[in-house]
């Protein structure tokens, strides 16, 4: 039973969607049509629920493949059922067990009569239902959560369009007064102020006098509230067994027995007992209940499935979003929720993680099941271990081994190992220490989720987590039986794999079924290794990857962060062996680290090339036996199942040439890499080192791949606009990682980037900013890895104030509380001494270091300080408060940042200036008066809160993944009602097993959204779009680049069924969320401000479409050059938009340039040109003649008008991929490359203030008109 009834993983996720069900008061749409995911029209219908209370009744409809616990879900959060928590169903007579399926009831039919029974409480369900109706009355007030951020999961979604809308005139459009050249300003990233939710009661909280004592507890006395209400009365309520009554209580006397009449009060529910006590309460809770169901109730649900998204700039702690109220029951909500013993919060992790492994996974309903299950435990193993991280770092809890260095301590807390990610015991001294052993658990959670992903049956992992917090690294990991078990002599700690460093190797023969599977799916070749004492040992995987066998008999993956090879060619040109005398390395063999390796992405990358020449050669052969007169039969890909997945996965162009020509058989290709070359180990025969040899010659082929072909395609990439083009740190960074690209390469990719071409030039600057924002997370943690959690805000505010906030004051100063020093003799706070220039020197060498780039003199663009306080509050986890900061002198003169902040002596409290003026639309502050105190960018109290950044690895469903990809085939091959289908069933899958506020649905959303709208479904394409939105936002951060996108893509949607204004809303919010992700001029916001522009069009606004227009062409000419075919294609919408407005001399003069370009690059013949060539005419015509007719131009009437296939909008591509990948199952564009002689007449009609006498049919919308005309090139 859920505590709470805002919970996502329950209701709306449990239930197929094509069940309707009442949740919270809203009506679930049927999403899914008949047939969808478990439930079919045949098992779906109504049943009456029969109540203890009023309305006596009530109808529910049901799917019997789903639980009995879900059907009482929907009965706990129907609005008018909410009083019932305690309670069992019953059909005719007998009891139905809660943990069965609907279908397993006997004798439940459609309308079949249940009847709801009231249970007697035990003290669980008493404390469980009064936290309920405390969430459900609004009465919980706000928390403090350790793990959750302040406004965590927040979404401005319901707020957008809503500040324009009572501003807008009919001339105007919420794009009306849009700045094209000023920078981000954050308010965007602030929502609206809230009006405070209607007040149900003044307080319900746990009685001074609970719990009950002896005597009265073996007389059903359960707990002991205190309740005010809105009257001001004070109550005293005893729950019993049999429910809550109003006792005799006061503050000073206990009487725990019911008052006498007409006083007197009882009740099953608290719910109803509150309506009789307080005569306004029923009013007051519909009130809030209305106005709770105005606002979408993905916004407000509780995350359970996922770690909400924490914002880097929010509001002001005076602020209504921030408020704290006091809240007695606060205190005791872990009291409420796990009881006296606090008992029931422990768990055995690992045995939980392994028992979900080993459940039944034959049928779709236990796939189902297994998977949902497995993504809720891993949700809440992250949540626990990310909390137990958090009070390792700030020093709650004492270590197991406490005269050990600090290092090499470890804890366990709530069931879950933790460790320091250091090298605190000296296992990583050759490979780089404590920067190693940071890099290996990082990649070990990778590993593990490889692992997890592929599901290999009794192979076992532990649960993992990497938690970065206040400059530490910290591993939880679930503890595996008989890990710590003290092995007799002879005995090893590990079963298979490396044992103390290298020295022993044990070989285990049970494990090496288990590894084959591994290390074939990973493309691990099995080799030999060799121990101290030369003995040779077979091995499936790395020498590094650990086999155990658990005191449980299973057995356990270990230590996973070595399945590739090492990157050869960058270890022998930036790593050397630590000197054993201690001498410093030579300047360009520093490294930190020697655990450089290639990424899972690469060999898979790499493994398809091989795979392309093979086909090749074996076509060759083909091809030879045919000349010899051979028949050439076409031969079936028949291999095993690697060979099929190999078949399916290969993309390539060449390969699909090759398959049409002729079929291949894979079976016999084959591709490991082995991942202990180049890492210490001796062959002895010669038989071996001739192996050996071809082993690290393979390897380095791989690693020259990367060099030669990877990185260099995906410059050439970018650079031809094919695919999306990233916009902040986070998009770059998973570019490359999709790409197989290590993010050391950032140095290689400036370089690389170091070109002319304005597109290459922003990437350059995205590398830069990104290598500055990691250098400087690395100098950042360095400093606060030794501090006490109380200085964590003065030593970033000091270093951000050094690194961005110089020009406003060169000489910070770093506040310091001499007082609060004095405690902590054992911190480090070299920080006060920073300056600057020594910051800045530091950062530099940390990106000489890591990315073997020098920055000279050439820092980051001095107007891109907000993307870089972005990027460095990401990456360490901060929240500062929502204001404009100052960042250089001239900013504080105009009144930016206008409290420019002045350090005060106030015992570390400094405040800024005037902040309730700030949040007020008032006139412009003005800047503060001189004082004797130091300006300064930021302060300590800017630093609101330090989030956790928590790495994890939760596998994904493949059920659902399969389906989702089932669905994309099937609209690739035209069978539309199959994929759409198809397609939502892996939608209720997703939702099923994720629960809705995921990111993984956040991304099916999206997905099937453009999937649908491009079958014509646009209603439910623009529902899912909304929901893409919303989930992005909670889960992923309101200003995350797949949040823009996703916003883009509604704007098209909303444009498409006709509601042009919010479209508009939208495309504004993108744009002002892309200047503070990116700045105002991004490579792809070009398609944006085109579609504007279109949208505009539509709405007859064609003064401000012209402007839009004309900004998309200026910023197109930057990007592309003047020449390019893009650029004509823009010119050619410049002059529609010209003509529209009149101004047909200027129409003239850009078609022709449009004309121009086109005959230049294409030819007289293409289409494009004739196309232009004939515009122009028409144009010229017009222009001649627009004198002749100002009478009829002045009485024209605006009429809506269709231009040629340019005017269509164009989807945004998503960060590398093409605009057509992006909305994947993109129509047949028929007639895209027509000249469209209607529409030049119909416009030139409307120009001359004539009536069209047909309105042209909508056409197909054209796609990138950069591929587009190359095509009819």
């Amino acid at each position: 039973m859920s505590a709470s009834n805002n919970d996502a993983s329950t209701s709306e996720v449990a239930k197929p969607a094509s069940a309707e069900k009442t949740t919270n008061g809203q009506e679930v749409a049927e999403q899914t049509g008949e047939g969808a995911a478990s439930g079919h029209a045949e098992n779906v219908f109504q049943i009456t629920v029969k109540l203890p209370h009023a309305p006596f009744e009530h109808a529910v409809t049901i799917s019997t493949s789903e639980q009995v616990q879900d059907l009482r879900q929907a009965i706990i959060e129907t609005p008018q059922l909410f009083q019932y928590s305690c309670f069992h169903l019953e059909l005719d007579g007998q009891r139905i067990n809660d943990y069965i399926e609907l279908s397993e009831v006997p004798g439940l039919k459609p309308d079949a009569v249940l009847t709801l029974v009231e249970d007697p409480y035990t003290e669980k369900e008493a404390r469980m239902h009064v936290i309920r109706v405390r969430e459900l009355i609004g009465a919980a007030g706000d928390r403090t959560d350790a793990l959750h951020g302040i406004l965590a999961g927040m979404s401005l979604h319901d707020n957008i369009g809503t500040e324009e809308s009572g501003k807008e005139s009919a001339e105007q459009t919420p794009l009306s007064d849009y700045d094209f050249t000023s920078g981000g300003a954050v308010k965007t990233l602030l929502p609206p102020e809230q009006e405070p939710a209607p007040k149900t009661i003044k307080s319900v909280s746990v009685s001074p006098w609970n719990p009950p004592p002896y005597h009265l507890r073996s007389k059903g006395h359960l707990l002991y509230l205190q309740i005010t209400t809105n009257e001001g009365e004070q109550y005293y309520i005893t729950s019993n067994v049999a429910g809550f009554y109003v006792n005799k209580s006061t503050n000073a006397k206990f009487d725990p027995w019911p008052r006498q009449a007409p006083k007197a009060h009882a009740a099953h529910s608290l719910l109803t007992l509150l309506g009789e006590i307080s005569p306004s309460f029923s009013s007051t809770f519909t009130a809030y209940l209305e106005q709770t169901q105005k606002r979408d109730p993905l916004t407000f649900f509780q995350l359970s499935n996922a770690i909400p998204a924490n914002p880097w700039l929010v509001p002001a702690p005076n602020t209504s979003h921030t408020t704290h109220q006091a809240d007695l029951a606060r205190t005791q909500e872990s009291y409420l929720i796990s009881g006296v013993e606090s008992t029931e919060t422990l768990r055995d992790w690992n045995e939980e993680f392994q028992s979900t492994r080993e459940m039944p996974k034959e049928a779709v309903q236990d796939r189902v099941f297994r998977e949902r299950l497995t993504s809720k435990l891993f949700a809440d193993y992250n949540d626990a271990a990310a909390r137990g991280a958090m009070l390792v770092a700030r020093g709650e809890i004492a270590p197991l081994n406490p005269t050990e260095a600090k290092d090499a301590q470890i804890f366990v807390y709530n069931n879950i190992f933790y460790s320091f990610g250091a090298d605190g015991v000296g296992t990583f001294g050759t490979e780089g220490g404590d920067e190693a052993a940071r890099v290996a658990v990082g990649k070990d959670v990778f590993g593990v989720r490889a692992v997890n992903n592929l599901d290999i049956p009794n192979l076992f992992t532990s649960g993992t987590v990497v938690v970065d917090y206040l400059g530490k690294r910290i591993v939880g990991q679930s503890i595996v039986p008989g890990i710590f078990k003290q092995r007799g002599e002879g005995e090893h700690q590990i079963d298979y794999g490396a044992v103390e460093g290298k020295e022993i190797v044990a070989d285990d023969k049970s494990f090496v079924p288990l590894f084959e599977q591994l290390s074939k799916a990973l493309r691990v070749k099995k080799h030999p290794v060799w121990d101290k004492d030369n003995v040779r040992h077979e091995l499936e995987g790395s020498v590094e990857t650990k086999g155990l066998i658990g005191t449980d008999g299973r057995r356990y993956a270990l230590d996973l962060y070595r399945l590739t090879p090492v990157d050869v060619n960058w270890i022998e040109e930036h790593w050397s062996e630590p000197s054993k005398d201690g001498k410093p390395k030579p300047a360009d063999k520093d490294y930190p680290h020697r655990m450089a390796t290639l990424r899972p992405e690469l060999v898979e990358s790499y493994g398809r090339l091989k795979l392309r020449d093979y086909i090749k050669t074996e076509l060759t052969k083909k091809t030879e036996k045919a000349k010899n007169g051979e028949s050439a039969q076409k031969a079936e890909i028949n291999g095993d199942a690697e060979s099929k997945e190999v078949a399916t996965r290969e993309e390539s162009k060449e390969e699909k040439e090759a398959a049409e020509e002729d079929r291949v058989d894979i079976s016999g290709f084959q591709f490991a890499l082995n991942p202990d070359v180049f890492c210490g180990q001796h062959p002895q025969s010669d038989e071996d080192k001739e192996e050996w040899a071809k082993d690290e010659a393979e390897v380095r082929a791989a690693c020259d791949h990367l060099l030669t072909d990877v990185v260099p395609r995906l410059i050439l990439e970018l650079k031809d606009g094919e695919v999306g083009f990233p916009m902040d740190g986070q998009s770059l960074s998973l570019l490359l990682h999709k790409r197989g690209i290590n993010i050391r390469y950032l140095g290689k990719i400036a370089e690389l980037a170091d070109k002319e071409d304005p597109r290459l030039q922003a990437l350059k600057r995205l590398a830069i900013q990104e290598m500055i924002t990691r250098g400087f997370k690395h100098f950042s943690n360095s400093k606060l890895r030794n501090l006490s959690a109380p200085f964590a805000a003065p030593c970033v505010a000091h270093l951000l104030n050094c690194l961005l906030g110089s020009e406003l004051n060169p000489n910070p100063v770093a506040e310091s509380d001499s007082v609060l020093k004095s405690l902590y003799p054992e911190c480090d706070f070299s920080f006060e001494k920073l300056t600057p220039e020594s910051v800045k020197k530091e950062v530099q060498a940390q990106v000489t270091l890591r990315y073997r780039y020098d920055l000279g003199d050439s820092w980051f663009a001095s107007n891109r300080h907000l993307q870089m306080l972005r990027e460095i509050s990401l990456k360490l986890g901060l929240q500062l408060e929502n204001k404009e900061y100052a960042f250089t002198k001239q900013a504080t003169t105009n009144g930016v940042g206008s409290e420019a902040n002045s350090v005060a002596a106030t015992n570390g409290m400094a405040t800024s200036g005037s902040k309730k003026k700030k949040n007020k639309n008032s006139s412009p502050t003005r800047a503060a008066s001189p004082t004797a105190t130091t300006v300064q960018t930021f302060l300590a109290d800017d630093i609101l809160n330090m989030v956790p950044i928590v790495k994890e690895a939760s596998p994904k469903s493949l059920l659902a993944e399969e389906a989702l990809e089932a669905g994309r085939m099937s609209v690739a091959q035209d069978q539309k009602e199959l994929g759409q289908e198809l397609l939502i069933e892996s939608l209720t899958l997703h939702e099923q097993i994720y629960g809705v506020l995921h990111p993984e649905v956040a991304r099916v959303y999206h997905t099937l959204s453009n999937l649908l709208f491009n079958l014509d479904d646009k209603a439910a394409a623009l529902e899912l779009a909304h929901k893409a939105v919303i989930v992005s936002e909670r889960t992923l951060g309101i200003d995350h680049t797949d949040t823009v996108l996703a916003y883009l893509n509604l704007a098209l949607f909303e444009h498409a069924t006709g509601n042009g204004r919010t479209a508009l809303s939208y495309v504004r919010h993108a744009l002002e969320l892309w200047k503070i992700v990116y700045g105002a001029d991004h490579p792809d916001s070009i398609t944006t401000l085109n579609n504007a522009a279109v949208m505009l069009q539509t709405l007859k606004n064609f003064p401000e479409s012209k402007v839009w227009f004309e900004a998309s062409l200026s910023m197109c000419e930057q990007i592309s050059g003047k020449d390019s075919i893009t650029t004509a294609t823009l010119l050619f919408q410049v002059a529609q938009s010209l003509a529209l407005v009149k101004d047909m001399r200027g129409a003239v003069n850009r078609m022709r340039e449009s004309y121009t370009i086109f005959n230049t690059v294409l030819g007289a013949e293409d289409r494009n040109t004739k196309e232009a060539e004939q515009w122009l005419e028409q144009l010229t015509t017009s222009a001649v003649s627009q004198a002749k007719h100002s009478q009829a131009l002045a009485s024209g009437r605006l009429r809506r008008l269709q231009l040629g296939g340019r005017g269509a909008l164009r989807p945004q591509a998503a960060v590398g991929q093409t605009a057509n990948e992006t909305t994947a199952a993109n129509r047949p564009r028929a007639g895209t490359n027509r000249v469209d002689q209607r529409s030049i007449e119909d416009l030139l009609r409307y120009i001359e203030g004539e009536s069209p006498k047909k309105t042209p049919k909508k056409r197909t919308p054209a796609a990138n008109p950069k591929r587009r005309t190359q095509k009819a090139a």
